[in-house]
């Protein structure tokens, strides 16, 4: 029983870890020239403990002198004896402009479904204005203060904030900085911190950070390495308010 829930637990860490976006870090060029980067794996056991994990993840990037469109999505799905430990689908975009040198304005939009979670959808939106700290090909940092409203459906209702819901809406401010840092010719630095305190109900809030560090092998070929961490004050009962993962891999980008 001890390794059948340790193979679980690793099994939903390595899930989560492959769907966040923490080493996902494709080429940010101001061009005008869209560019791609895909990762995928998976792996299978037999015998004392029966295992399957199946991964892939996408990001693509239009940068110019004056504007950003990102694009993301994640597939997770695993089992560990019969179980499932990861069953996770993500799709996100976002659009920064900028309106001034030093300062853009936003609008993003994001879909999750997370069954072991409990959570059958969560949709986000969100909008703001942010302000470039540092702004160059080797070291940028941005922070950013929006506006958002999240709506999530529960795959069975639970009690969330002293209530049983099936499903449970809220505005959120959006509070976050990113930074992205060449140390070497091959290595890359990207990190984001995002807080997201909840306005309709005072004292909750929801908080991620992803930190990635990318190591070019060939022009396309990439080691990856990530740390991600995400925190809910009331997830819902029985569930944990911390998921934490740590993930290497290799990537593959279209520049």
């Amino acid at each position: 029983m001890k390794l059948r829930a340790f193979m679980l637990a690793v099994g939903s860490a390595v899930a989560f870890g492959l769907s966040t976006d923490a080493w996902a870090q494709v080429t940010l060029k101001p061009d005008g020239q869209w560019r791609y980067l895909f990762s995928a794996g998976g792996n299978a056991t037999s015998g004392n403990s029966d295992t399957t994990a199946i991964n892939a993840s996408g990001e693509a990037a239009r940068v110019t002198e004056h504007d950003k469109l990102t694009a993301h999505g994640q597939l997770n799905y695993g089992r560990v004896d019969g179980a499932k430990s990861a069953q996770r689908y993500a799709l996100g975009s976002q659009y920064n402009r900028d309106i001034s040198v030093n300062s853009f304005k936003f609008g993003s939009i994001d879909m999750l479904r997370d069954r072991p979670s409990n959570i059958a959808h969560r949709y986000s939106i969100a909008g703001g204005f942010g302000r470039h700290l540092l702004k160059g090909d080797d070291n940028s940092l941005d922070i950013s203060l929006g506006l958002g409203y999240t709506q999530d459906a529960y795959v069975t209702p639970t009690e969330v904030l002293d209530q049983t819901r099936g499903e449970y809406g809220r505005t959120e401010l959006v509070l976050a900085e990113e930074s992205s840092h060449k140390l070497t010719d091959t290595t890359k630095l990207r990190q984001k911190l995002t807080l997201y305190p909840n306005l309709t109900d005072q004292g909750s809030y929801r908080a991620s950070i992803d930190t990635g560090l990318s190591v070019a092998m060939t022009p396309t070929l990439n080691l990856t390495a990530g740390f991600a961490y995400r925190y809910n004050t009331d997830p819902g009962v029985g569930l944990k308010r911390i998921d934490t993962a740590f993930v290497t891999g290799v990537s593959l980008r279209f520049d």
